[in-house]
């Protein structure tokens, strides 16, 4: 078997808590693909975390409803491309394949190779086209067009449990990115508010969570208060938002009426 390494670990603390709503009475969703890619020492270290911050573990379970939901709503719409950037271990091209969609998942070249093998040596056929790459430095728009996607056709951007990571110049280039080049798109991400990066909660379980994750190579940098602001520079617009804990949000370009997709 693929032994864990050169992977994030916080990918693999993500990975335990949506594995975990499996074995609840009534799950928010089912996903038998996920525990292929943990054992033990995940599992020790996402008890840790919990055990420090239990919200931790009902955010990311939340969220994969969230997002889940959102995937199904846009296929039911005729989306015909899926774009997951940053996907780490996503499962969501085997568990939400459908006729005539394509899925394209964006990630460092280690991780891939883990969740490739570990697909692999399951039995699992990986339904996605899998491009290494960082779609900030590298550009998104060109990673995918050099990976079979197509700018004209019908897409849904998943962006979970990434724009912390980044800096709001990141953020805003990969918005303005898609709006100037792809035709029709919508796009979902989750954002953490500026005083949880900030560790200016007050809240001491939340700023242990956050001073964890940077403890494990993965610094939360950015934060987003005022949402509608920062899509004026993007030219995009908010079309649902919610709040589980952690921010989500729908966007879709929208220079004009001709070029929404939702």
């Amino acid at each position: 078997m693929t032994a864990i390494r050169d992977v994030a670990g916080t990918a693999f603390i993500v990975a335990e808590y949506r594995a975990r709503e499996n074995d609840k009475p009534s799950p928010l969703y089912v996903d038998p693909i996920v525990p292929i890619f943990l054992d033990e020492r995940t599992k020790q270290a996402a008890d840790n975390i919990a055990a420090a911050f239990p919200a931790a573990e009902k955010m990311v379970r939340l969220r994969t409803r969230y997002f889940d939901d959102k995937l199904d709503e846009q296929i039911g719409l005729g989306c015909r491309q899926v774009v997951i950037l940053g996907a780490g271990l996503d499962t969501r091209a085997v568990r939400k394949h459908a006729p005539s969609v394509a899925y394209f998942e964006i990630e460092n070249s280690s991780t891939i190779a883990f969740k490739k093998a570990r697909l692999t040596e399951s039995g699992i056929k990986a339904r996605a086209t899998f491009i290494p790459g960082d779609y900030v430095a590298d550009g998104l728009v060109r990673l995918l067009e050099t990976n079979g996607f197509r700018p004209d056709l019908p897409a849904y951007f998943i962006w979970e449990g990434n724009t912390m990571y980044l800096t709001e110049l990141s953020v805003i280039k990969v918005l303005t990115e898609l709006r100037e080049h792809i035709s029709h798109f919508s796009i979902s991400f989750d954002y953490m508010a500026e005083e949880v990066v900030a560790l200016s909660t007050g809240n001491q379980p939340t700023t242990s969570f956050v001073e964890r994750f940077a403890q494990m190579g993965a610094p939360w940098r950015f934060g987003i208060n005022d949402l509608e602001g920062l899509l004026e520079e993007a030219v995009m617009k908010v079309v649902r938002r919610c709040d589980n804990g952690a921010p989500l949000s729908n966007l879709l370009a929208a220079p004009t009426v001709g070029r929404e997709y939702l």
